[in-house]
């Protein structure tokens, strides 16, 4: 394997574990709006699964409730928050991707137009 078939598959596994991730979340930030019965097993699943990657955030943001609807805005937060590490693992890795002398200056001069 190369060093840029290692690199795309990293990329890969980084986008394939967000969209697991950013599904997830939704999923949740879905139910808890609709207000989804917290006693069925799908549900409680689903909030044990997605408890852990929202901890961090759970307390950012007070939860606004109207009846059993739950807006949790800390979940949004989440979903931005792994979305930009996302991003940034990316962006990292790519760097270490090699790039030819001719990519290299176009890519310099394009910066300096910017």
């Amino acid at each position: 394997m190369t060093n840029e078939t290692i690199l795309y598959r990293c990329m890969q596994m980084i986008w394939y574990t967000l969209y697991i991730l950013e599904s997830l979340l939704l999923f949740r930030f879905v139910l808890r709006l609709m207000g989804a019965n917290p006693e069925a097993v799908f549900t409680q699943v689903l909030y044990g699964v997605t408890s852990i990657p929202l901890a961090p955030f759970l307390f950012v943001f007070k939860t606004d409730s109207l009846g059993t609807s739950v807006l949790e805005w800390s979940t949004l937060l989440a979903m931005f928050v792994y979305w930009f590490i996302a991003i940034a693992a990316v962006r990292l890795l790519s760097m270490g991707r090699s790039v030819t002398d001719a990519e290299a200056e176009q890519e310099i001069r394009s910066q300096e137009n910017i």
